[in-house]
């Protein structure tokens, strides 16, 4: 009795675990929440509330927290990772649960009758070692909340690069429509020209040329245009007919000046989500250890009460344990396994935080660096293209130059602008990494990617 009323009031206590209704989002979305620059919606649910908020996003042109807000609702990859947390939480509700009771009849006829055996069989060995498996459990259940906050993480990160990239490459392909309508009007320019008379074949090849090089360069740029709206659609989710959403005719402009972030990398070794998923995984395999250290010798132990009715109609009451003699196996490898794993997590979790480290010194970096050159385009290099392109306007007034030297001079400002575009979405999206980095959400990736859109051809020489 010393042992059955307390494996029956375990048995009682733990029956009050359940699941959770939101299958512990919650806790992910606080997470997210306290690494996010905007709000995290709750989790996202079908029907008519959903359609209608889809419809009010898509009424009017994206922001970049608009399509993070669809991506974050949306992403089927992101919602199907929210599963990972029921089966974690479903882990943890069976660990605060005891094994069933087992009960066996056997109901033996012989030569003196009927002999009819009961056993009712409880087993120990997992109430022994309860205390230590539910907070190993509850810790894996964490460590799955923290992989799906980082997951939503980088889904907010990629879909921010994605909205920057297709305004920027939307943005550059208008400017190459320009850049081929100069070359058409100079190209149709020599053409009459040299029937004129006026130019040489060598003249007219020249302008020719340029203007077939643009063209195959407005081809790529409306390539990169398409390539970069559909990476965009498929982090949002969308299909059909809410495909055609409208984006921004230009990038956001730069801020008055850049983050000084002080102490970064202590920031990013608090606040990253690897490191806290690196400490929870540190700290469940010493308790496994201590489990494997306990039950090294004895893993299995069960209590049995036996009732039996033997042929004459007497009763037999009793009970019996059940457990393994370590004869052969003394528990030896299951610990050394244990020891090994532990000491792989700790040189991985070393191995992170200076990966980390120095993600956030290269981020950072990159992240001035794209700053300082947009505002360098944006405040010294096209501002000067602008001023040549007057004095250049001003000259062919004055008949001082003639006008293929005017357009070469447009298509060299169009040029100009168009890196400026480039500079500046590398900006925004070096932003976004350093972010990223600080949170630790979607590993180390580079801060800005090549260049989509194509260089622009050198302008002909006369």
């Amino acid at each position: 009795m010393r042992v059955l009323i307390p494996s029956a009031l375990a048995l009682l206590l733990s029956g009050c675990a359940s699941l959770s209704a939101d299958g512990g989002y919650s806790d992910v979305q606080a997470l997210a929440q306290a690494r996010s620059a905007q709000p995290v919606p709750a989790r996202p649910v079908a029907g008519a509330a959903a359609e209608r908020q889809l419809a009010e996003l898509l009424a009017k042109p994206l922001t970049v927290d608009s399509a993070v807000q669809l991506a974050l609702s949306n992403n089927r990859g992101l919602q199907a990772s929210y599963a990972e947390l029921g089966v974690a939480e479903a882990d943890l509700v069976q660990a605060g649960r005891i094994a069933n009771p087992v009960f066996s009849f056997g109901r033996i006829k012989g030569h003196e009758g009927i002999e009819l055996e009961r056993t009712l069989t409880l087993p120990i060995m997992g109430l022994l070692t309860m205390p230590i498996a539910l907070p190993l459990e509850r810790r894996r259940f964490e460590q799955a909340q923290m992989r799906a906050a980082g997951e939503l993480l980088r889904v907010a990160d990629d879909t921010r690069r994605a909205f920057y990239s297709a305004v920027a490459a939307q943005q550059s392909a208008a400017y190459m429509e320009q850049v081929k309508d100069s070359a058409d009007a100079s190209a149709e320019l020599a053409r009459r020209m040299a029937a004129a008379g006026n130019w040489s074949k060598l003249q007219q090849a020249r302008e020719q040329a340029f203007y077939a090089d643009t063209v195959a360069q407005l081809a790529r740029a409306r390539q990169a245009k398409v390539a970069e709206r559909e990476r965009l659609t498929r982090l949002i989710g969308l299909w059909g007919n809410n495909t055609q959403f409208q984006l921004p005719d230009r990038l956001p402009d730069l801020p008055a000046a850049p983050r000084d972030i002080q102490n970064a990398e202590a920031q990013a070794m608090a606040n990253r989500l690897d490191m806290l998923m690196a400490q929870k995984e540190l700290a469940g395999l010493a308790a496994s250890l201590g489990l494997t250290r306990a039950t090294r010798f004895v893993n299995l132990l069960d209590l049995s009460y036996l009732h039996n009715t033997t042929p004459d109609g007497e009763r037999e009451k009793g009970w019996e344990i059940e457990f393994q003699i370590p004869l052969f196996d003394w528990g030896t490898a299951r610990v050394s396994k244990a020891e090994q794993l532990y000491m792989q997590a700790v040189h991985r979790a070393a191995a992170s935080a200076v990966d980390a480290r120095s993600e956030v010194r290269e981020s950072y970096l990159a992240y001035r660096t794209a700053y300082d050159l947009a505002r360098h385009y944006r405040d010294e290099i096209v501002p000067l293209k602008k001023r040549i392109s007057d004095e250049q306007l001003l000259r062919y007034n004055g008949m001082l130059i003639g006008v293929f030297e005017l357009l070469a001079d447009a298509r060299d400002q169009i040029m100009s602008v168009n890196a400026a575009i480039e500079a500046q979405r590398d900006y925004w999206v070096a932003d976004s990494a350093l972010h990223a980095a600080m949170t630790g959400a979607g590993g180390a990736r580079p801060a800005a990617r090549a260049s989509n859109a194509p260089a622009a051809a050198a302008a002909p020489q006369h």
